[in-house]
């Protein structure tokens, strides 16, 4: 469902040979592009990809879910109609992999969650990075006390750019009618390096949100929507083991659109990510939406330092990852994916309200609206 840049980049993960990636249990069919403007985009879509034969083309995504061939439909629309986008596809009893922001506010996200429970749907946020190999080793060595008891987590995930010459007031990651501005679109992954780490890293019934969250937003003068989001969360729980004391861990998540994560592209700034522990850190260089390499930091004399490199097979993005898990999911039966549960992208959508309310940034009325339908 649509055919921008970021359809584009999945669709040519998803045509790659699995067996590049080592994997030899999954396979995927593009069966479907669907345009809103035209069947025509839909047929250059599927052309300029390489999509192979059968692959229909629509000028509407009413038709895309009606297609008794689809099982499972990727939304690759812009955040603001990922509520009415995703019901459309539920409400035609498809499952649904679903791009990141979820959704505009957690009101939206619940939702979608409740209608895809209530229908038997599987339904998934598309936050590619938890699926990497590199973000299931660093889970997997917090899990195992590779760096003691994680009690501090920075994350920041920022684009040094020229604003106003770059994108004026229309483009979609500052245009207030697409729900722009670098919190949904950029900070989502730096939150999802603090959640992921400090929130998932834990047992499921041990997980807790934030108990504080203190945030603070510089707003781009000419549309209002944000370009700087800084925020410091307070969990109270600390992991893997969850000690009563301190039993409290810190998070900061950074996002920006005026300075950047690495000013010079070549890595030279190293940690995008630093995950503390009480004997020791594991570091991740940027970006944080894509690292490859990490490095194990222990505490002196307790271990040795270790840098790990984690390479995308063949040329591919990794975006394969996220449909192969969703692929898995459908075939075990589940309706969610263990990786990223809903109730861990409602939490997520939670901070990003609280974040919102306390800088000052709203979207349209019809883009908030939990109204299904609503025309946008």
């Amino acid at each position: 469902m649509a055919t921008g840049w970021i359809a584009d980049v999945f669709v040519r993960d998803l045509l790659r040979d699995p067996q590049e990636r080592g994997v030899s249990d999954i396979t995927h069919s593009i069966m479907a592009v669907a345009s809103a403007t035209s069947q025509a985009r839909s047929e250059k879509f599927i052309s300029d990809t390489g999509i192979p034969a059968p692959c229909a083309a629509y000028g509407s995504y009413e038709q895309l879910v009606a297609d008794a061939n689809v099982d499972v439909v990727y939304v690759a629309t812009p955040h603001s109609h990922h509520f009415q986008n995703v019901m459309l596809v539920l409400e035609a009893g498809k499952n649904v992999l679903c791009e990141k922001a979820f959704t505009v506010n957690a009101a939206q996200a619940k939702i979608l969650c409740e209608t895809a429970r209530k229908k038997n749907l599987f339904l998934m946020e598309a936050v590619w990075t938890r699926y990497f190999p590199l973000s299931v080793q660093i889970r997997n060595l917090i899990k195992q006390g590779a760096i003691g008891e994680v009690l501090r987590v920075t994350a920041d995930n920022s684009f040094g750019d020229p604003v106003e010459e770059r994108w004026g007031t229309e483009h979609r990651m500052v245009n207030k009618d697409l729900a722009g501005g670098c919190l949904l679109d950029l900070g989502i992954y730096s939150l999802t390096w603090v959640f992921q780490t400090l929130y998932h890293t834990l047992p499921r019934e041990q997980r807790k949100p934030p108990s504080a969250i203190s945030a603070h937003m510089a707003l781009y003068h000419l549309t209002g929507a944000d370009e700087a989001t800084t925020i410091l969360l307070s969990f109270p729980t600390s992991t893997p083991s969850n000690l009563p004391h301190p039993g409290q861990s810190h998070a900061v998540a950074m996002t920006n659109l005026r300075i950047s994560t690495d000013p010079d592209e070549a890595n030279t700034a190293r940690p995008a990510i630093r995950i503390q522990g009480t004997k020791g850190e594991i570091q991740v260089d940027g970006p944080a939406f894509r690292p490859e390499r990490y490095r194990i930091i222990p505490k002196k004399g307790a271990g040795e330092f270790k840098e790990v490199e984690c390479p995308f097979p063949g040329n591919g993005k990794g975006m394969f990852w996220e449909a192969d898990e969703v692929a898995r999911c459908l075939r075990a039966g589940k309706l969610e994916s263990d990786t990223l549960p809903w109730e861990e992208s409602i939490v997520i959508m939670e901070v990003m309200d609280e974040v919102r309310r306390q800088g000052g940034l709203t979207y349209p009325d019809r883009i908030e609206s939990t109204v299904y339908p609503t025309r946008l």
